[in-house]
């Protein structure tokens, strides 16, 4: 069986792609890097254009058809009654030549403070053949990944509101192998999320601050096989600001900035040199203790604490409304991935629909990220008149 392979596609996905090649990825070096590792990385990728030309940023920024990702909390404030999205990204092509990820999401307002809201995503690992010996016929499979949202959102007050998710996980990244030893694994998760916004100044040039909160992928471990460790999925808390000015009547500016930090146990659960006090398995703890010794657990103290927060800055520009330009920067530390990256892109609007492009430049060269393209499309739906 051509293992080598599907572990360099499934690892692909991690955000530890300067460091596919360190055997000592799991464990904490003598330069003192401690890479997080979790099961279904896809979960963490960037699905849609929009916040993918915006440096990764998007818990506080204004609704869209896509805040499913992002901010449920943000569909209570959507300006149309229903929409539909769908956005596709060839992914890490300068690696593997067929992964990609399909990403569909929808919405539809029950009133003026409920919205339900559905998302599918799937992730393919693309074509793989597996052969124990040279002589044997190999046999061509096409490992891939998904995950099925749905999400209630409603408004708490003028500016506030608040949402949950529920999420169904399921991945065949081997699809049994050569004679069918490893098999499936399925998951079941939760977001929990809050959004706040507030217009200031006049109706003429009015301000936009929002700011919002979401903790995603709560739910339960995930394992390949009966005698396996069960391994974390990628919770994370995600939190951030954005601010929007009216210029004018026919330009718009918004800045927004994201931070976030996995809430999965720091150490590998290898003996880590010098400090035996962390070589237990991380994998035995449960969830709830790995969310809460996630803020204290790292082998480096607070200060490494600090290193597994990456944060996001994206700034957007409207012209009448119709058209949009986009960028941004994201940034990981040395130790935990060194991910680091500039984005742009565009946005037009076209009656009721929306087409939006990405584009992603990392700050170094030969980086598997390079060229990352995304595309999307969405269209408003309103089916009876806007009731806001």
């Amino acid at each position: 069986m051509n293992i080598q392979k599907i572990l360099t596609r499934a690892l692909c996905v991690l955000p530890l792609f300067a460091f596919l090649n360190n055997t000592q990825a799991q464990e904490v070096s003598q330069t003192g890097a401690n890479y997080i590792s979790t099961a279904v990385p896809f979960l963490s990728v960037v699905p849609d254009s929009r916040a993918g030309a915006m440096g990764n940023s998007g818990v506080a920024t204004s609704p869209d058809h896509n805040s499913m990702f992002w901010n449920a909390a943000k569909y209570s404030f959507t300006k149309s009654e229903a929409g539909i999205s769908i956005s596709y990204t060839p992914w890490l092509r300068k690696v593997i030549d067929d992964m990609s990820v399909a990403y569909l999401a929808g919405y539809y307002s029950l009133d003026k403070n409920q919205t339900i809201a559905a998302s599918f995503r799937y992730f393919s690992l693309g074509e793989i053949f597996f052969q124990q010996t040279q002589n044997e016929t190999a046999i061509k499979k096409n490992p891939y990944e998904l995950a099925f949202d749905v999400a209630y959102s409603r408004k708490l007050g003028n500016n506030l509101s608040g949402a949950i998710a529920f999420r169904y996980i399921f991945s065949d990244i081997s699809q049994g192998g050569y004679n069918n030893e490893s098999k499936s694994a399925s998951a079941f998760a939760a977001d929990l999320s809050v959004y706040h916004r507030k217009e200031y100044g006049s109706s003429h040039n009015p301000s936009v601050w929002s700011w919002g909160v979401n903790i995603s992928n709560i739910g339960s471990k995930i394992s390949y096989s009966d005698d396996s460790d069960k391994e974390f999925i990628p919770t994370n808390l995600r939190l951030g600001s954005a601010y929007k000015h009216q210029i004018d009547q026919y330009n718009s500016i918004t800045v927004s900035l994201d931070i976030n930090k996995l809430l999965v146990p720091s150490s590998s659960g290898k003996k880590i040199k010098n400090n035996p006090d962390l070589s237990s398995n991380k994998n035995d703890k449960s969830v709830m203790t790995g969310i809460f010794n996630s803020f204290s657990d790292a082998p480096g103290g607070m200060s490494e604490e600090f290193k597994e927060i990456t944060w996001s800055l994206g700034v957007e520009y409207w012209y009448q409304n119709q058209f949009a330009i986009r960028t941004g920067y994201f940034h990981e530390n040395e130790d935990k991935g060194n991910r680091k990256f500039y984005t742009a892109g565009v946005g037009v609007k076209l009656s009721m629909f929306d087409l939006d492009f990405s584009y992603l430049i990392p700050s170094s060269q030969n980086n598997p990220l390079q060229n990352t393209l995304r595309v999307s499309i969405s269209a408003n739906l309103d089916l009876k008149s806007n009731r806001r």
